[in-house]
């Protein structure tokens, strides 16, 4: 499973790619706000930390200015996925960028006939949100299941982007189930490592160390 931060904060995705955890970056408008900073220039920024994918979402609605604008957006390096939202102007706006050959990241899907709509436009990553559909008492996981099913039954080379994830179960499960990818907040990915039972052997294992008397070093 491949591994995308979710995050414009360009110190956090350094240290993650530093330690090889770092396949990609998902950025949104609500990121850059936190960011506090300009979209191309923290854009750049981070296409020049990450080898991978880095997603770049517009802001307009209509498919004529959503090209505009991904193509504006796929200036900034060849690394960016330009990130559109599913509705039919979005779907629209991909098959055209698609076919120019920019990546496509399909985002806020909630279904598995978004998701199929969006394999059939040809998008790079579809991103369905597993966090926002547990909000509503819907199970987002069973969605990853759903649309890997699909995407298996007809081969649509579309990679499935899960997204939104909150807890390192969501991590887990995602990549049981068979997603290619999975995009979560650095605190997540950090999470990722801790174990109580870690924790606990570790103590001991230092305790009995230091009854030894000895040293290392």
């Amino acid at each position: 499973m491949k591994f995308f931060v979710d995050t414009a904060d360009v110190p956090a995705i350094r240290d993650l790619n530093d330690l090889g955890m770092v396949d990609g970056v998902t950025t949104n408008p609500s990121l850059i706000l936190k960011s506090g900073r300009d979209i191309i220039e923290v854009t750049r920024e981070i296409c020049g930390i990450v080898e991978g994918p880095v997603s770049a979402e517009v802001v307009a609605l209509e498919a004529d200015a959503m090209i505009a604008e991904g193509r504006h957006l796929a200036e900034i390096a060849p690394n960016i996925a330009v990130k559109l939202p599913l509705t039919w102007d979005g779907l629209k706006a991909c098959k055209v960028l698609t076919g120019e050959g920019k990546m496509v990241n399909v985002t806020l899907c909630f279904s598995a006939n978004q998701a199929l709509l969006a394999a059939k436009a040809g998008a790079s990553f579809i991103s369905p949100f597993i966090g926002r559909l547990d909000d509503i008492n819907l199970d987002g996981m069973q969605l990853i299941a759903d649309i890997r099913q699909i995407y298996d039954n007809y081969g649509f080379e579309t990679e499935i982007l899960a997204a939104s994830i909150r807890t390192v179960n969501h991590v887990t499960e995602a990549a049981k189930i068979g997603a290619d990818v999975m995009t979560a907040p650095p605190e997540v990915i950090r999470k990722l490592a801790s174990h109580p039972l870690t924790d606990k052997g570790l103590e001991t294992f230092l305790a009995d160390w230091q009854k030894t008397g000895q040293k290392i070093l």
